[in-house]
């Protein structure tokens, strides 16, 4: 995607946001605008404590309640979804594309993933008797490649450096 597309999608994803806080009868307000702004750009699903960090030197009067509280009402209006990782703490998204996500056990990354056969397949018809289905997702736990490679290179015995190495003298005095 070049720059031209990535900004008109930027700019169609504002405009729904905008769209969707009037019809939730929300004021639209520059803290909000700046929240779900920099969640549309972050690529690593932020907890509400790193987005208040990142904010904090554009809107340094902005509280970390006001952050959670924002976050909050906003995954009620379906803007956001709240991913819980195993540590229980809660990283967040805005809703664009749709996607899932594989989680690192080791160094707790979060990356996005499609899977076009999953999301075609019919659910259940069971599941109507439990109730609506607003929108499914997975969510698959693992190692990432970097923590493999790492784990792999780790394990690799050390090689001995023969840079430095002097060879023995052949010569002989005689």
């Amino acid at each position: 995607m070049d720059n031209d597309d990535f900004q008109l999608q930027f700019q169609q994803q504002l405009h729904h946001f905008e769209q969707i806080c009037k019809s939730a009868g929300l004021k639209l307000t520059h803290q909000r605008l700046e929240i779900y702004r920099e969640l549309l750009e972050a690529q690593d699903h932020p907890s509400a404590e790193s987005l208040h960090k990142r904010l904090d030197a554009r809107l340094p009067s902005l509280s970390l309640d006001t952050v959670y509280r924002t976050l909050t009402t906003f995954e009620k209006i379906h803007l956001v979804h709240r991913l819980e990782t195993r540590e229980s703490q809660a990283r967040f998204e805005a809703l664009t594309l749709r996607h899932h996500h594989f989680l690192c056990d080791q160094c707790g990354q979060v990356i996005d993933f499609s899977w076009p056969a999953f999301d075609a397949v019919e659910l259940p018809q069971s599941l109507a008797e439990i109730g609506a289905i607003q929108r499914t997702s997975v969510a698959i736990y693992g190692k990432c490649a970097a923590c493999l490679a790492h784990e792999q290179q780790a394990a690799e015995p050390p090689t001995a450096d023969t840079s430095m190495a002097v060879a023995p003298d052949t010569a002989t005095n005689g």
